[in-house]
């Protein structure tokens, strides 16, 4: 039960903010702005945060991770607007978002490591796989016919995740939650495409 209120919440909050950006796309649709351009400035904006924590400006480097991350949102939103959504359009947003992470990823790594903290830049390591690890079982779960939304750690709240740590200076301590959620929601995601394939192969048996 708790789980289903949980899905229902983020579905809200996803719901909310696509409405809130809808105003955006428009105006973008009107200046002839594509959805893969949209994709293309977040990388380079993911890209900038990450030379940001290589800088040690964490706070600018957390406000430019927010902005790249909102663009994620936007370009999905600025399709469905415009009626530009494609298979290609959504292969492309997603390998997008994989180099995003990890060139922020290793960012963030490299500065556990010069600091001489070798354990967190290990952690990091494992927090990227984790994050990747979310997107493939739901990208490989999808691809055998099971709908695969379950979990709490998506693309959107991984951002926000990193961004907090980066605005209030535990960036370690984010790092510590990604991993533990991130396995979490990999195993629910596990767990529920089993479940989904499993009864599938039952119906088809029956």
């Amino acid at each position: 039960m708790a789980t289903m209120d949980l899905e229902a919440l983020r579905q809200q909050g996803h719901d909310l903010l696509e409405r809130a950006a809808r105003p955006v796309a428009r105006l973008l649709m009107r200046a002839d702005v594509t959805p893969n351009q949209v994709s293309g400035a977040a990388v380079v904006l993911n890209v900038a945060a990450a030379g940001l924590v290589l800088e040690e400006a964490l706070i600018p480097a957390g406000v430019v991770y927010l902005c790249a991350g909102s663009l994620d949102l936007l370009d999905g939103t600025l399709a469905r607007v415009s009626g530009q959504v494609s298979a290609g359009g959504a292969f492309l947003d997603s390998t997008f978002d994989r180099i995003s992470e990890g060139v922020v990823f290793a960012a963030i790594a490299y500065l556990f490591a010069t600091h001489g903290e070798p354990a967190n830049a290990a952690l990091t390591v494992l927090a990227l796989l984790g994050s990747l690890l979310v997107s493939y079982t739901r990208a490989r779960a999808e691809a055998l016919g099971s709908r695969c939304n379950v979990g709490m750690m998506t693309r959107a709240e991984r951002v926000v995740l990193v961004a907090l740590g980066l605005f209030f200076g535990l960036l370690a301590e984010a790092i510590y939650l990604l991993v533990a959620l991130t396995a979490i929601t990999v195993a629910q995601r596990i767990v529920h495409t089993l479940r989904e394939l499993g009864a599938e192969g039952r119906r088809r048996d029956a």
